[in-house]
């Protein structure tokens, strides 16, 4: 696919995942549109701040867990030139505080998943290709394929932000027409028990073009993928369709890196699809 001047919608972009791959969409030539609480994050942001000078880079002030911010970031993106738009790059994820009895937790509880119900209870037509990153090991068979040593560190430390992604899992497989397991639903804290009747939402089935990434545990550390020496054969991480046995953790940059240079540039191939990445 042709980046030049694709239409990209980015939720979750201040930081993390979401700013690596639109940093990497905005070099390649597509606009970006990132819906922000705080615009002033890129205050010194030179890259972003040249973007947005050049028109390629549009700041919204708003928040996804509020859906009239979303229809007008969605109205932004669209512009006036009548072109739809090509992409929706959601990566919320809250900042999570520890308590010793409940391990990480966010506020709210349903964060990520009310705002993926935001964004698609508010899409415009045609709708757009969909991009979401979740995490490994959250469903019940994901989890007996987790590295044993990491085990304890999910089942105690993260539950809380889990559960709310596999919230937005259920919301994703529902529109797309995966199956879903009961056993992996998170609850009415994270999803009301109506969730399906919400105005808006598409029905079952109807959302084709979804690409939903599950990283292994994330870390700080460099883009292998930019750094491999050229002709090297195989690639620096490892992608596969559902569950991957043995995913021990994976930088956010090569999760950029496989989200822009291969999801997107190769949309046809990994479109439909739910896929784990590692190291």
């Amino acid at each position: 696919m042709a980046m030049n001047d694709i239409k990209v919608l980015t939720i979750g972009g201040s930081r993390n995942i979401g700013y690596f791959s639109s940093r990497r969409l905005l070099d390649l030539g597509a606009i970006v549109t990132f819906l922000l609480r705080k615009p002033n994050v890129f205050d010194n942001d030179e890259a972003i701040q040249e973007y947005v000078r050049g028109g390629k880079a549009r700041l919204v002030q708003g928040d996804a867990l509020v859906k009239e911010d979303v229809k007008r970031a969605w109205a932004t993106a669209q512009g006036d030139d009548g072109k739809p738009i090509d992409f929706l790059v959601f990566t919320v994820g809250g900042t999570p505080h520890f308590k010793l009895t409940q391990g990480f937790v966010i506020s709210p509880p349903n964060l990520v998943t009310q705002s993926i119900l935001n964004c698609l209870e508010t899409l415009p037509t045609p709708y757009p290709n969909i991009i979401t990153i979740s995490s490994a090991g959250l469903t019940h068979a994901g989890h007996q394929v987790l590295p044993l040593l990491l085990k304890p560190l999910y089942s105690y430390c993260l539950p809380v932000p889990h559960a709310d992604k596999c919230g937005t899992e259920e919301v994703l497989a529902y529109c797309a027409g995966w199956e879903w397991h009961a056993e992996d639903s998170p609850g009415p804290e994270v999803l009301a028990r109506d969730w399906k009747t919400n105005a808006g939402l598409p029905a079952p089935g109807t959302l084709k073009n979804i690409v939903v990434i599950r990283p292994a545990l994330l870390t700080d550390g460099a883009c292998r993928a930019d750094t491999q020496e050229p002709g090297a054969s195989g690639s620096p991480y490892t992608v596969k369709e559902g569950d991957l046995a043995g995913a021990w953790t994976v930088s956010r940059k090569d999760v950029a890196h496989f989200l822009v240079e291969r999801v997107i540039k190769e949309w046809d191939e990994w479109k439909g699809k739910r896929i784990t990445i590692a190291y």
